[in-house]
């Protein structure tokens, strides 16, 4: 059973200014963890909610609620500007 995707309207925003090349590994990345919400790539988030997925230099911040089997990604953005 997959989990659902939800994707917040800032971090589409956030996705739609990135470069098209790595807008489509994210996606990619994205939509995979409707099958696997935490692959083995992923790291638990220190200090806040949450796990992280790295895509070559960009990251995709997102939370999982098991609950409700659902993916909600909350940031998505460059390693050195997506933590502020």
């Amino acid at each position: 059973m997959s989990y659902s995707l939800f994707i917040e309207v800032r971090t589409d925003k956030e996705l739609g200014k990135l470069p098209q090349d790595a807008q489509d590994r994210i996606d990619e990345a994205i939509d995979d963890l409707a099958d696997d919400p935490k692959p083995p790539a992923s790291r638990k988030l220190q200090g806040r909610e949450g796990y992280r997925l790295r895509v070559g230099d960009y990251r995709v911040l997102y939370a999982v609620d098991d609950t409700e089997m659902r993916v909600i990604v909350t940031r998505v953005g460059h390693r050195k500007n997506v933590y502020r």
